[in-house]
């Protein structure tokens, strides 16, 4: 069975005001990466230090990036887990100097350990954006208590197992998004306010290409939940399928990705190369709006 698309268009989410920077939903957002890892899948080990953050988050800035994600752990397929204590020695200093620098941007940890949550929020960060969804029953007190935004994504198995066997879904976009569903109650009952939680379908996360082409055109069921839809189709090996091109040279998939997936019901794009998807979000927008 198939989920049918919502017949009534999803209404714009509110904004988000977090403190210094409000997250507009009526035009579409841009989430620069800042991986601080050795063994990210397109970018690993590119930032050897807080310095080299400052000139990425920089360059993203300019070219538009309202959110900044910083992440000291790959997600990959095939990636090992860190230890908590690694994660916070690779996210902290850049977080700080995110903050000290005064970005006009919010900044987010990505991260799936509460402690980690917990610590990168004490220094500046005002989003976490979990891709395990709650999997640490600490974090929605931890993000509660900090009255921070929360990114609740869809994922199936372990990073360092994912791609091993066949993936099933009887129908890939009702699963993930009562899935989403479920875990925006988790949360709220948690101590996070609804008014604060986005939803992001983990492309790429457990999903064949066909998969993803599917929850790509069902993002419209997915903001029917009445949340922000975060897309993030940068770089990922479903793109090098349909194109046959490289890691490294996947911007301009992404891209069109991106536009496509603002028609579709995205509010926010995550990106590794926030300036070579702006462009195209802005002929998207004009034309959709």
């Amino acid at each position: 069975m198939v989920t049918e698309e919502p017949s009534a268009v999803a209404q714009t989410p509110a904004p988000i005001d977090l403190g210094g920077t409000v997250l507009d939903f009526r035009h579409p957002l841009l989430m620069g990466v800042l991986n601080a890892t050795p063994d990210s899948f397109s970018d690993g080990g590119a930032l050897t230090s807080v310095d080299d953050a400052l000139r990425r988050a920089e360059a993203q800035v300019a070219a538009g990036a309202r959110i900044l994600d910083v992440g000291g752990e790959s997600t990959r397929p095939g990636a090992l887990k860190v230890d908590a204590a690694v994660e916070r020695q690779r996210v902290l200093p850049i977080v700080t100097a995110l903050t000290w620098h005064r970005f006009p941007v919010a900044v987010s940890v990505d991260t799936s350990k509460a402690e980690v949550a917990a610590a990168a929020l004490d220094h500046g960060a005002t989003i976490v954006n979990d891709v395990t969804a709650l999997a640490d029953p600490r974090m929605a007190a931890v993000v509660a208590a900090a009255d921070a935004a929360l990114i609740l994504m869809h994922r199936r198995g372990e990073p360092r197992t994912r791609q091993e066997g066949v993936i099933h879904y009887d129908d890939v976009v009702g699963e993930v998004r009562a899935f989403l569903a479920a875990r925006i109650e988790i949360a709220v009952a948690g101590g996070v306010s609804r008014d604060r939680i986005l939803v992001d379908p983990g492309i790429g996360f457990g999903k064949t290409v066909a998969h993803n082409i599917a929850l790509t055109k069902g993002l419209r069921s997915l903001a029917a939940l009445g949340r922000p839809v975060v897309y993030g189709p940068s770089r990922k090996r479903f793109l090098g399928e349909i194109t046959g091109r490289p890691v490294e040279d996947r911007d301009r998939a992404t891209a069109a990705a991106c536009a496509l997936a603002l028609e579709l019901g995205a509010h926010v794009l995550r990106v590794h190369d926030v300036a070579a998807v702006r462009d195209a979000v802005l002929v998207a927008d004009a034309f959709c709006s």
